[in-house]
Protein backbone atom coordinates (compact mmCIF):
# COMPACT_ATOMS: atom_id res chain seq x y z
CA UNK A 1 0.00 0.00 0.00
CA UNK A 2 1.43 3.38 -1.03
CA UNK A 3 1.60 5.97 1.71
CA UNK A 4 1.68 9.56 0.47
CA UNK A 5 1.29 12.67 2.68
CA UNK A 6 0.41 10.48 5.67
CA UNK A 7 -2.49 8.76 3.88
CA UNK A 8 -2.61 5.08 2.88
CA UNK A 9 -3.91 4.99 -0.68
CA UNK A 10 -6.29 2.12 -1.56
CA UNK A 11 -4.37 -0.49 -3.55
CA UNK A 12 -7.14 -1.62 -5.91
CA UNK A 13 -8.01 1.87 -7.27
CA UNK A 14 -6.51 3.82 -10.16
CA UNK A 15 -3.91 6.33 -9.00
CA UNK A 16 -5.88 9.36 -10.28
CA UNK A 17 -8.81 8.34 -8.03
CA UNK A 18 -6.63 7.21 -5.11
CA UNK A 19 -4.90 10.60 -4.90
CA UNK A 20 -8.26 12.24 -4.14
CA UNK A 21 -8.24 10.43 -0.77
CA UNK A 22 -5.65 13.03 0.30
CA UNK A 23 -7.23 16.18 1.79
CA UNK A 24 -6.60 19.06 -0.60
CA UNK A 25 -6.32 17.00 -3.78
CA UNK A 26 -9.33 16.74 -6.09
CA UNK A 27 -9.64 15.31 -9.58
CA UNK A 28 -8.11 18.28 -11.45
CA UNK A 29 -5.13 18.57 -9.12
CA UNK A 30 -4.59 14.79 -9.20
CA UNK A 31 -4.39 14.98 -12.99
CA UNK A 32 -1.79 17.78 -12.95
CA UNK A 33 0.28 15.96 -10.32
CA UNK A 34 0.34 12.78 -12.43
CA UNK A 35 1.19 14.73 -15.60
CA UNK A 36 4.08 16.44 -13.84
CA UNK A 37 5.31 13.16 -12.32
CA UNK A 38 4.90 11.40 -15.71
CA UNK A 39 2.76 8.57 -14.31
CA UNK A 40 -0.10 6.92 -16.20
CA UNK A 41 -3.39 7.98 -14.50
CA UNK A 42 -5.04 4.63 -15.25
CA UNK A 43 -2.36 2.64 -13.44
CA UNK A 44 -3.48 0.93 -10.24
CA UNK A 45 -1.80 1.85 -6.96
CA UNK A 46 -0.60 -1.73 -6.42
CA UNK A 47 1.19 -1.65 -9.81
CA UNK A 48 3.20 1.52 -9.06
CA UNK A 49 6.93 1.20 -8.66
CA UNK A 50 8.73 2.75 -5.69
CA UNK A 51 10.31 5.31 -8.02
CA UNK A 52 6.88 6.45 -9.34
CA UNK A 53 5.56 6.81 -5.80
CA UNK A 54 8.59 8.94 -4.89
CA UNK A 55 8.07 11.16 -7.97
CA UNK A 56 4.42 11.68 -7.02
CA UNK A 57 5.47 12.46 -3.45
CA UNK A 58 7.99 15.12 -4.55
CA UNK A 59 5.49 16.77 -6.92
CA UNK A 60 2.87 16.99 -4.14
CA UNK A 61 5.42 18.51 -1.75
CA UNK A 62 6.52 21.07 -4.35
CA UNK A 63 2.97 22.09 -5.39
CA UNK A 64 1.67 23.25 -2.03
CA UNK A 65 -0.07 22.27 1.16
CA UNK A 66 -2.11 19.10 1.69
CA UNK A 67 -3.53 17.19 4.67
CA UNK A 68 -2.54 18.49 8.14
CA UNK A 69 -0.90 21.75 7.02
CA UNK A 70 -3.90 22.68 4.87
CA UNK A 71 -6.40 21.79 7.61
CA UNK A 72 -4.41 23.88 10.08
CA UNK A 73 -4.34 26.89 7.75
CA UNK A 74 -8.09 26.69 7.08
CA UNK A 75 -8.88 26.53 10.81
CA UNK A 76 -6.51 29.44 11.51
CA UNK A 77 -8.25 31.52 8.81
CA UNK A 78 -11.63 30.82 10.40
CA UNK A 79 -10.30 31.70 13.88
CA UNK A 80 -8.88 34.96 12.49
CA UNK A 81 -12.27 35.88 11.01
CA UNK A 82 -13.95 35.19 14.36
CA UNK A 83 -11.38 37.22 16.32
CA UNK A 84 -11.56 40.34 14.12
CA UNK A 85 -15.36 40.28 14.42
CA UNK A 86 -16.16 40.14 10.71
CA UNK A 87 -19.57 39.15 9.43
CA UNK A 88 -18.18 35.84 8.14
CA UNK A 89 -16.60 35.17 11.54
CA UNK A 90 -19.93 35.89 13.21
CA UNK A 91 -21.66 33.37 10.92
CA UNK A 92 -18.99 30.76 11.70
CA UNK A 93 -19.36 31.34 15.44
CA UNK A 94 -23.14 30.96 15.26
CA UNK A 95 -22.92 27.86 13.03
CA UNK A 96 -24.91 29.49 10.25
CA UNK A 97 -24.30 29.49 6.48
CA UNK A 98 -21.40 31.83 5.67
CA UNK A 99 -21.81 32.55 1.97
CA UNK A 100 -25.18 34.28 1.78
CA UNK A 101 -27.53 31.32 1.59
CA UNK A 102 -31.07 31.73 2.88
CA UNK A 103 -31.85 30.52 6.39
CA UNK A 104 -35.57 31.18 6.72
CA UNK A 105 -36.06 27.70 5.35
CA UNK A 106 -33.36 25.13 4.63
CA UNK A 107 -29.78 25.43 5.99
CA UNK A 108 -30.43 22.34 8.11
CA UNK A 109 -26.90 21.02 7.57
CA UNK A 110 -25.38 24.01 9.38
CA UNK A 111 -28.18 24.67 11.87
CA UNK A 112 -28.73 21.06 12.91
CA UNK A 113 -31.99 19.26 13.46
CA UNK A 114 -35.08 21.47 13.69
CA UNK A 115 -36.31 22.01 17.23
CA UNK A 116 -39.96 21.36 17.87
CA UNK A 117 -41.98 24.52 18.30
CA UNK A 118 -44.33 25.08 21.21
CA UNK A 119 -47.52 23.23 20.53
CA UNK A 120 -50.39 23.24 23.03
CA UNK A 121 -51.65 19.80 23.97
CA UNK A 122 -54.80 18.64 22.32
CA UNK A 123 -57.68 19.05 24.71
CA UNK A 124 -59.97 16.11 25.06
CA UNK A 125 -63.61 16.15 26.13
CA UNK A 126 -64.96 13.18 28.02
CA UNK A 127 -68.40 12.33 29.07
CA UNK A 128 -68.67 10.96 32.58
CA UNK A 129 -70.18 7.57 33.13
CA UNK A 130 -73.81 7.66 34.00
CA UNK A 131 -74.28 11.43 33.63
CA UNK A 132 -74.75 14.07 31.00
CA UNK A 133 -71.76 16.14 32.17
CA UNK A 134 -68.64 16.72 30.09
CA UNK A 135 -65.22 17.66 31.43
CA UNK A 136 -62.22 18.99 29.57
CA UNK A 137 -58.96 17.25 30.32
CA UNK A 138 -55.53 18.10 28.97
CA UNK A 139 -52.98 15.32 29.02
CA UNK A 140 -53.80 13.80 32.40
CA UNK A 141 -57.21 12.94 33.70
CA UNK A 142 -58.32 15.34 36.40
CA UNK A 143 -60.30 14.03 39.35
CA UNK A 144 -63.93 15.07 39.34
CA UNK A 145 -65.10 17.59 41.90
CA UNK A 146 -67.34 15.65 44.32
CA UNK A 147 -69.54 18.72 44.93
CA UNK A 148 -70.52 19.19 41.28
CA UNK A 149 -71.00 15.57 40.27
CA UNK A 150 -73.99 13.48 41.16
CA UNK A 151 -73.80 9.72 41.40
Amino acid sequence: MARIAGVDLPRQKHINIALTYIYGIGHPRAGTILDEAKVDPMKKVQDLSEEEVNRIRTVIESQGMVEGDLRKEVSMNIKRLIEIGSYRGFRHRRNLPVRGQRTHTNARTRKGRARERYRPRRRLRRRHKGSDQWSVISGQQKPLDPLTTSH
